[in-house]
């Protein structure tokens, strides 16, 4: 089988960008030299940089993972393809047992069948079991504390879910924590009212990574008079603890952003989009959650809003955005801001040997983009699956 052979493209890599570097694809990998047969892409000069991992996402281009349908799991893979995504964790928002039930059963039926989109890496389960004062725009119906016979029923289909975001103070939520560990799970904490000590005690049981770092939770705080560092100080304080933000430069301007990066670096940084079905559409009237039942929103300045416009009701952020926020808004360097949304990820997903970088063995997910990070083709597993001819 033929490969693929990239030219004249600046290519980034873990030790820097560099001009002249040709990239060899075979059979799905990266691979050190290629053979007379092989295709030719030329970059024509654009940067060629790992594909885009986005570990938490809803929806996009008209769909929502929330919808419980097939179609749906495929036309948010092949929306944010577009914008350079080669993988992402499909994520839910609070539902009733059953409905999550569903959603992971349609999530098994579809894997394997998004050939023209990003590859699925496992579910994101987001809540429901979460503080209800910081339940951001997730429907309050449906927030509850852990329940054991819920969750483990859940994990018997642990094989589907890679990651499950929970408030750690609740009652029952570091014998949930321990569990989804044992499963092997990634659990994260969020829509916390936590302060450090109960971060801290999280972290001890097993909540390794701050869900959309200063969204639904807890800074510096006062209880009984006296003052309380927040989960957002424990994200810092805790040297080891992941973050992850959606870097639109609306949900955290541009000081937060590089506050964020200061702080707790590239290498424990990730980018998300935390996009909901808006993504890639038009502005306007939209949906939270499921179409039939979701949160009506407006889509407005970038982000989504409430309709009474007081809090903002989820991102429309695209991979390529996050990237362009950090580097024109932030200021970050191109190569670090590449790192947050590549190789970051990968780590936290333990997929550091195989996703995240131009090195040989990994996998051939790439994306070619411009100056202004407009993405102008995107590759998985060494197949070309979206290149826009007009840039």
């Amino acid at each position: 089988m033929n490969g693929l052979r990239i030219i004249n493209g600046k290519v980034i890599t873990p030790r820097g960008i560099g001009a002249g570097t040709d990239v060899f694809l075979r059979d799905g990998k990266i691979v050190a030299a290629g053979s007379p047969g092989d295709r030719v892409i030329d970059a024509e000069g654009r940067y060629v940089s790992p594909g885009f991992i986005d570990i938490h996402v809803h929806g996009g281009g008209g769909y929502d993972f929330m919808d419980g349908e097939e179609a749906a799991f495929l036309g948010v893979a092949e929306t944010h393809v577009k914008y350079g995504t080669t993988a992402m964790l499909p994520t839910t928002l609070t539902g009733s047992e059953e409905e999550l039930l569903h959603i992971l059963d349609v999530y098994g039926r579809v894997l394997g069948r998004n050939r023209r989109g990003a590859q699925f890496l496992g579910m994101h389960l987001e809540g429901p079991y979460f503080a209800m004062s910081q339940r951001g725009a997730q429907d309050p119906r449906y927030i509850r504390n852990p329940d054991p016979l819920e969750y483990k029923e859940i994990l018997r289909r642990a094989h589907l879910v890679r990651r499950w975001s929970a408030a750690p103070e609740l009652p029952g939520a570091l014998e949930f924590g321990r569990y989804a560990r044992e499963k092997g799970v990634l659990v994260s904490w969020a829509h916390t009212d936590a302060i450090y000590e109960e971060i801290l005690e999280g972290w001890n049981n097993g909540y390794s990574l701050a869900t959309h770092l200063y969204s639904a939770m807890t800074g510096v705080t006062r209880r009984n008079a006296f003052r309380y560092a927040g989960a957002v100080e424990a994200a810092f304080l805790i040297e080891d603890m992941d973050v992850e933000i959606i870097a639109d430069g609306v949900h955290l301007p541009g000081p937060l952003l590089q506050l964020v990066c200061k702080i707790k670096g590239p290498a424990r940084t990730a980018l998300i989009t935390d996009a909901m079905r808006a993504a890639g559409m038009p502005e306007g009237e939209s949906v939270l959650g499921n179409i039939r039942h979701g949160q009506k929103v407006i889509v407005e300045d970038g982000v989504a809003k409430l309709p009474d416009r007081t809090a903002f009701a989820g991102s429309v952020a695209t991979a390529d955005r996050l990237v362009r926020t950090m580097v024109q808004v932030a200021g970050v360097p191109l190569v670090d801001a590449i790192q947050m949304i590549t190789a970051t990820p990968a780590s936290i997903l333990g997929l550091a040997g195989s996703k995240g970088a131009v090195l040989p063995g990994h996998d051939a997910d790439l994306v070619l983009f411009d100056e202004d990070i407009r993405v102008h083709a995107t590759i998985i597993k060494g197949e070309l699956v979206y290149e826009h001819t007009d840039l």
